[in-house]
């Protein structure tokens, strides 16, 4: 029991890892013990986390990309095949957001977000799964956690029309791909965000904070520590029996919209 949320000598890659719910799921991942590959756009933004992460004692390692781009996926898949000889856990993570009146939404703000936040969660998981395979086994499978959002569980209030969407359809794909790799012996599951702190939401919670926390039953935006708990969780043997579900992280804020 004692080892049974250890992550300890794991190797996970997590996309969008050197901000907001991605470095916050970087960072429990390598506090207990995983080697950590982050990936983002900004390539000197990410060897900036990485650095700041191994000054602790931790193994944090970089591999950006553009995860909207399917060759930028195939290459860093590539690259990974020459460090790794299995991938423990994959955090489909990586995230964008557009806001527009549904008069004006323009199609590049629909096609962006789509590429980013599903299309990569498609074909980054179709190109890990060599690695994936290699990493699971009867009764210890790998992991492949997505990050979806509540707003993909209700209505949003603002116009964010294709992150709503996209995110609906990663909870969607999540159960697919469930079913059809539990014979290679590999997890997947969503975490379902509420509010945290992160770029994404920054602008938000400035303008609509005190709102949007009494809109939470538990009175609070998320911690770090939250975020990192559910991760760790769905990435560690604890979660071995569980695949195919989406987790709210949000205080209870998806049971009052």
């Amino acid at each position: 029991m004692k080892d049974l949320f250890s992550v300890k000598g794991k190797v996970a890659f997590v996309t969008g890892g050197s901000s907001g719910i991605g470095h916050m799921i970087a960072r429990g991942y390598l506090e207990n013990g995983a080697r950590v590959y982050i990936s983002s756009r900004k390539a000197e933004v990410c060897q900036q986390v990485a650095d700041e992460f191994n000054k602790q004692g931790y193994d944090c390692r970089t591999l950006p990309a553009d995860m909207s781009q399917v060759d930028e996926i195939e290459r860093v898949a590539r690259e990974f095949a020459k460090l790794e000889d299995k991938l423990d856990i994959l955090v489909n993570n990586a995230g964008a957001n557009w806001a527009a009146p549904f008069e004006d939404f323009p199609e590049a703000g629909w096609d962006k977000v789509m590429d980013v936040n599903i299309k990569a969660v498609f074909f980054l998981t179709q190109k890990m799964l060599p690695l994936l395979k290699k990493a699971g086994k009867a009764g210890a499978p790998a992991k492949v956690i997505s990050t979806g959002s509540i707003n993909g569980m209700t209505t949003p209030h603002l116009e964010v029309y294709s992150y709503a969407a996209s995110k609906a359809a990663v909870h969607h794909l999540t159960k697919t791909l469930a079913k059809n790799l539990a014979p290679n012996h590999i997890n997947v599951n969503a975490i379902a965000p509420g509010p945290f702190q992160s770029h994404m939401m920054a602008e938000t919670l400035k303008t609509q904070g005190d709102e949007i926390i009494a809109g939470v039953p538990a009175g609070r935006i998320g911690k770090p520590e939250d975020m990192a708990a559910v991760a760790l969780y769905l990435g560690s043997a604890a979660s071995d029996y569980v695949t195919g579900t989406i987790i709210p992280v949000d205080g209870g804020m998806s049971t009052c919209l």
